[in-house]
């Protein structure tokens, strides 16, 4: 089961990188907040598809939830809404290696913390030279998708 998830969130890495250029480009034309609505309205249609046909959770326990966790709703909106913004600007890659430090950043610091009742994974010098090489390697891309702008301006 494990190299099963190993795969599906390879996939899941390969989608979220086709979709943030496609919802990019087609921000620049219809709009950022526009695209945003229309990919969300298109899912929600596509998932209650899904629930009808393979649903077997509470729809309804969303109402038992503690409202704290609601939040990760919007979360989810700002982060489409800033990937849709960003593509356009920086490209694809540099989005996506700035979304994992992101996420490197606010897991290192979850687990150090415990936070969301998250296993406590106390801060070590591993991770910090982790997320130092992610830097280094965000630098380097979007210094190279500045010069290749630069050469196709000249």
């Amino acid at each position: 089961m494990g190299i099963l998830m190993i795969l599906f969130t390879f996939i899941g890495g390969l989608t979220l990188s086709a979709q943030s250029a496609v919802n990019g480009t087609f921000g620049r034309k219809a709009g950022t907040i526009e695209t945003t609505l229309l990919t969300f309205i298109t899912g929600t249609m596509f998932l209650a598809i899904l629930i009808l046909f393979f649903g077997n959770g509470n729809l309804l326990a969303i109402l038992e939830v503690p409202k704290w966790q609601l939040s990760a709703v919007f979360l989810g909106v700002l982060f489409l809404l800033f990937i849709i913004a960003a593509v356009p600007k920086i490209g694809v890659i540099a989005t996506n290696i700035t979304v994992i430090i992101g996420q490197l950043v606010i897991g290192i610091l979850i687990d150090n913390f415990g936070w969301f009742n998250s296993l406590v994974v106390p801060l070590d010098s591993k991770r910090y030279v982790a997320l130092l090489f992610m830097i280094i390697a965000l630098y380097f891309i979007y210094k190279g998708n500045k010069r290749t702008s630069e050469e196709d301006a000249s």
